[in-house]
């Protein structure tokens, strides 16, 4: 473990798009970036031109990310800010080796998983943890707590929509189990922003993001500068936490679950028993 007096800060999803474009913004010599990605060439692309650390992790793999996390607690003192960016909407249903939808793995088990595993560190930082949401959650997601995989009446979009909606619930429920320690917490929506998002489905958001209303989307660099701003900004200053805030960095309304005290504990509660973990 290295005794480092620099800003700690780790982004997942940090090989494209406005992880990596996030990541370009923050590169100092005032902050020690680490860089998590799934593809080997473009995550050492970035590393190489922010001269930040990085690691490989496949987050449709939960043993990767138990990997990440035992080798991140091993090399960082302290950790910042935990930015759980990665994420994406897939066909589906689809099963990944662990047993659980992949869209729902991705983007919400995953780094829940992730963020249990460095708890202790981050409270120990007085962290935050910056949680890469969508307006999916409000316009798409429904949540059924007896079907959280979606594997009943799978669509690509409620999957996304509900797994987007879960980063916002996660957000919730760390605000109301560790804000009284130092940890904060927030969500946020980066826009409508032209990356390879989408790709790997057949949804109307393909349709949007690779076909011709492709022109209308924002940049990566301005989705980037987005996920930089809540990782920049001072908890309780420039953001408040256990909040949800849309593109234009202002809090948003989102989706009527996420103010539902009770479905914040149970969907807390439920993952925490799906990955075997307590808190």
């Amino acid at each position: 473990m290295t005794n480092d007096s620099r800003r700690t800060v780790i982004i997942t999803g940090a090989s494209d798009g406005i992880g990596a474009a996030a990541s370009r913004r923050l590169a100092n010599a005032q902050t020690r970036l680490i860089l998590v990605g799934r593809s080997p060439e473009k995550t050492r692309a970035v590393a190489a031109e922010t001269g930040a650390e990085y690691h490989l992790a496949d987050f449709t793999r939960l043993d990767d990310v138990r990997e990440l996390a035992a080798t991140l607690l091993g090399s960082c003192g302290r950790i910042d800010v935990l930015a759980n960016n990665a994420g994406g909407i897939f066909f589906g249903p689809t099963t990944t080796p662990d047993g659980f939808e992949q869209t729902f793995q991705v983007n919400h088990l995953a780094p829940y998983l992730l963020t249990h595993l460095l708890v202790d560190t981050l409270i120990d930082s007085n962290a935050a943890v910056v949680n890469t949401s969508s307006a999916g959650a409000r316009l798409f997601g429904r949540i059924d707590l007896d079907d959280l995989n979606n594997w009943q009446g799978f669509t690509p979009n409620k999957a996304y929509g509900d797994a987007k909606l879960a980063n916002v619930l996660f957000t919730k429920g760390l605000h109301e189990h560790f804000r009284e320690s130092g940890l904060s917490a927030v969500a946020f929506h980066p826009g409508l922003v032209a990356t390879n998002f989408a790709s790997e489905t057949n949804s109307s958001f393909e349709r949007v993001y690779h076909g011709a209303l492709k022109v209308l989307l924002t940049s990566p660099e301005q989705g980037g500068g987005r996920l930089r701003h809540f990782v920049d900004g001072r908890a309780g200053t420039d953001w408040i936490p256990g909040e949800y805030y849309g593109s234009s960095k202002r809090i948003r309304r989102t989706n009527r679950q996420a103010y539902d005290p009770a479905m914040v504990r149970e969907h807390w509660e439920r993952s925490a028993e799906m990955l075997g973990v307590r808190w």
